[in-house]
């Protein structure tokens, strides 16, 4: 392998998904020379076998779902997806797996690409071993940010190497729909992917070693995601482990906990994350590899003057736009400390702090139907030790939802902070509530008092309007 001479930039990044580009892009407007590494597509993991073509399945399930709900429509698209144009519709989402467009933003921005595997050499140095066998070096005058996402973690089974099961990255890009899918976990990636493959004409099993789905939303969001897979068809049992993972020819077979024996065509993990960061050279700055990176609210790490992690490696909240957000602080305090300026780090809401990381996350689960969440659910508001009051409401009752479909099912929840006034947090389920959280998020993360909200006037009649319902519960109880 052939070594470069060294070359010097102001900031290196390792990894180019949306978290390591806005960091890029932050550290370019600043003025800063900047460099990026990606071993694999520019892009990441988000553009090519998550968000986007998760997102890009889902639609046609959701849209198809929602039409079915409507007096004079429902009738029109009872029959089956064409699965071979949503596949398509995915495909182009992702570019087919290309990544020149995301090249060409990365140059429009003057960050320097570089592609191969990065390590960290030592303080403030990174190695890349390029695909041609050239090794560059590269140093950073002001800062190094990690922002090399997770990877899928898989249970420890004898043989499940020779199995070949799914794991979200399989998931999301397949090409064929298995007649038999067994689905091992039950949070967000279990839950999206069983709705849609299940709407592609798969016979899914999700088996949930817990109580239910959705185990970090309110516990009504992942009982009524279940029964509506339970309606279209899945079979979904919980309090159930997956024992042994054989393939037989063609057939998977799984054992569970409960003695059963299912078989399937394909099987998916989707059990959790881990950080990618085991091969990161971690260990030359006395880091632990493979280990989540803790940081301040700046996403500096821990005892550093130059390392930052950035997104999913700090494990403080593993979303996309969460990551987005993170690049933009860490972006603007690495720009402000290169410039001698002063950060304000008391100040909570201010330029340089991940604030919102802590209590104010937005999330939206797309199945059908939806649920969406920001803040803190009741247990953890209690668990914290807030005195707090839970608001309900049937989704249903409220006139925007009725004109949405029939047979709208749903149910809001606010949770009020009796000493401030203020909300923890917000959680919707139901059709088509993914649009509404932006809404709640302003109110949790403004701490905009309960008094002041009486004068945000939801529109009639829109689904909405259950702001108005969930203030009057919490007025009248």
């Amino acid at each position: 392998m052939t070594e470069s001479e060294s070359i010097a930039y102001d900031v290196v990044v390792l990894g180019a998904g949306p978290v390591g580009e806005n960091v890029a892009d932050r550290a370019r407007a600043a003025g800063l020379s900047t460099a990026i590494v990606e071993s694999e597509l520019i892009g990441g993991e988000c553009s090519y076998w998550a968000c986007m073509p998760s997102k890009a399945l889902l639609r046609s399930v959701l849209a198809r779902a929602d039409a079915r709900r409507v007096p004079g429509l429902g009738q029109a698209v009872q029959g089956p997806l064409d699965v071979g144009a949503v596949l398509a519709h995915r495909d182009d989402f992702t570019s087919h797996w290309k990544d020149d467009g995301q090249v060409q933003w990365l140059d429009g921005i003057g960050a320097d690409i570089y592609r191969g595997h990065g390590r960290l050499a030592g303080p403030r140095k990174v190695t890349v071993d390029g695909p041609d066998g050239e090794r560059h070096v590269l140093t950073a005058r002001h800062a190094v940010a990690v922002s090399t996402g997770t990877r899928a973690v898989l249970p420890d089974l004898p043989g499940l190497a020779e199995v070949k099961p799914w794991t979200s990255r399989e998931a999301t890009s397949a090409h064929a729909v298995p007649g038999r899918l067994v689905v091992v976990g039950g949070g967000v990636v279990g839950v999206e992917m069983a709705t849609a493959w299940q709407a592609f004409g798969s016979q899914v099993t999700v088996l949930v070693r817990g109580k239910g789905l959705l185990p970090r939303m309110e516990p009504f969001a992942g009982e009524l995601v279940a029964e509506a897979l339970t309606e279209a068809g899945a079979d979904v049992r919980t309090g159930t482990s997956v024992e042994a993972v054989t393939r037989d020819g063609k057939t998977v077979v799984v054992t569970t906990s409960a003695g059963d024996r299912i078989e399937a065509d394909e099987i998916l993990f989707a059990t959790g994350r881990a950080p990618r960061t085991d091969d990161l050279g971690l260990e030359t700055i006395g880091l632990e590899p493979g280990s989540w990176l803790s940081v301040d609210d700046s996403c500096r790490v821990t005892g550093s003057d130059w390392l930052y992690g950035v997104g999913d490696v700090n494990h403080r909240a593993l979303l996309t736009h969460q990551g987005k957000y993170q690049a933009r602080i860490a972006g603007a305090a690495i720009a402000a400390r290169a410039a001698g300026v002063p950060l304000l780090e008391t100040d909570p809401w201010g330029a340089h702090a991940a604030t919102a990381d802590h209590a104010s996350v937005p999330q939206v689960v797309f199945t059908d139907p939806e649920a969406a969440a920001v803040g803190l659910s009741l247990a953890e508001a209690e668990q914290a030790g807030h005195r707090v009051r839970a608001v309900d409401v049937d989704l249903s009752s409220v006139a925007g939802a009725g004109l949405y479909g029939d047979g709208y099912r749903g149910r809001a929840r606010m949770i009020v902070d009796l000493d401030t006034e203020t909300l923890r947090g917000v959680t919707f389920v139901g059709p088509g509530v993914g649009e509404m959280l932006h809404s709640a998020t302003i109110a949790v993360v403004g701490e905009v008092p309960v008094s002041r909200l009486w004068h945000a006037v939801p529109a009639y009649p829109t689904v909405s309007e259950v702001w108005l319902r969930l203030l009057e519960a919490y007025r009248d109880a």
